[in-house]
């Protein structure tokens, strides 16, 4: 009982010097506060990691989705970007063709069927343009085959769904088989005349030659068809006029060109139908 009684004493005295109201701990419970805080501090950082990274991979799965998700946006954007483009250059290129059609039609009356250009031979000896219309859409021989910018060349064979056109690089005044062009200067119809006869090359050139030592033809004027010969119909621009000079044998003058149409980047041509087809004649050499 003495033992017990001295106990309870220790006791009540211990909880009430506690839980009075002090300034400082005493060393036994500094020591055991910093001792208790060393051993959190070495055990917290490690749980910390592994709590981390098991939220980590808790939403790895979340964040592989999102990843293909972005993935697949990102393609689909370049997808739409690359259509979009194209898009956007096709109607440019139709605007221009229909302004171009537009501005034929006030001029004369002829029809444009456009045309999509299918094969190109580099042939020398058969240097051809192929189209994808053909006789089921109208197509004879020696129509004339134009781009918004100028004149390409003339139909040469026609089958069912396609036809071949030679361009006029294939001018030659000494071969047979070149129809020559019969051409003016634009805004000096009834003052000017010539004839493209031959193309070079090495240049790039359209030669007109049998021009007139009056005629006001002169460098930059804009060389157009007068429709004389029943082949090519009249008001074709044929190109730009480079220099003129003194023919063979000083009678008549020539004419360098610089053709107004493409021939490197021909996709889309015209070809032209005119209201009456007529002879399909042509001015001999």
């Amino acid at each position: 009982m003495f033992v017990l009684m001295i106990v309870f004493i220790l006791f009540v005295a211990v909880m009430g010097f506690t839980i009075g109201d002090r300034k400082k701990l005493t060393w036994p419970e500094n020591f055991a506060l910093d001792t208790s805080g060393f051993f959190q501090q070495w055990l917290y950082r490690p749980a910390g990691y592994v709590s981390g990274l098991v939220h980590d991979l808790s939403h790895m799965r979340e964040v592989y989705k999102e990843n293909e998700q972005l993935r697949i946006a990102a393609a689909a954007y370049a997808r739409d970007s690359i259509k979009y483009n194209s898009m956007e250059t096709k109607l440019k290129t139709l605007e221009e063709e229909l302004k171009f059609t537009e501005r034929q039609k006030s001029l004369d009356n002829y029809n444009y069927l456009i045309a999509q250009v299918v094969a190109v031979s580099t042939d020398p000896y058969d240097e051809t343009i192929r189209i994808n219309l053909g006789s089921k859409d109208g197509i004879k021989l020696n129509m004339v085959v134009v781009t918004n910018k100028g004149l390409v060349g003339l139909v040469t064979r026609v089958d069912p769904f396609f036809s071949s056109v030679m361009p006029i690089t294939k001018l030659n005044v000494n071969s047979i088989d070149t129809k020559l062009i019969a051409a003016t200067v634009f805004g000096k119809e009834s003052e000017s005349f010539g004839i493209v006869d031959n193309y070079d090359a090495e240049t790039g050139k359209l030669s007109m030659s049998k021009i007139s030592e009056h005629d006001p033809i002169k460098k930059g004027d804009t060389i157009i068809t007068s429709g004389k010969g029943n082949v090519f119909p009249r008001g074709i621009v044929i190109g730009t006029v480079d220099s003129t000079q003194v023919g063979d044998f000083g009678l008549t003058y020539t004419a360098t060109i610089t053709p107004a149409a493409d021939f490197n980047h021909l996709t889309e041509v015209f070809v032209v139908q005119t209201p009456d087809l007529g002879d399909t004649g042509d001015i001999s050499p």
